[in-house]
């Protein structure tokens, strides 16, 4: 799973949201790292939504528009928490080469 995936089903994992509030959710997950502009999130959230990980809970106009609120299925919060064990896996086990090869200088 790509980084701005995981960030994406991470960010509707709390609630329901839409792409505006994905998009600074995601910021504020990575720290800045990761700024998705809205092409690349709704790509992403139609594909997700095609893959059954998200899905649109609910659609409201403002100001004249129609605003779109996804949540994350039983399908997507299953594909998170296994990345998140995956991630969780990889990290342990580079912590523990780094200490057998630094001492833990690291």
């Amino acid at each position: 799973m790509q980084e701005p995936t995981f960030l994406i089903l991470t960010a509707l994992a709390a609630e329901p949201a839409h792409g505006y509030g994905v998009i600074r959710a995601v910021e504020q997950l990575s720290e800045g790292e990761v700024v998705l502009r809205p092409g690349t999130l709704y790509g992403a959230l139609d594909r997700l939504t095609e893959q059954g990980l998200v899905e649109v809970e609910r659609e409201e106009a403002v100001d004249g528009r129609l605003r779109r609120y996804y949540r994350l299925t039983d399908s997507g919060a299953a594909a998170l928490a296994a990345q998140v064990h995956r991630l969780r896996r990889n990290a342990d086990a580079a912590a523990a080469r780094l200490r057998l090869s630094f001492g833990g200088a690291r």
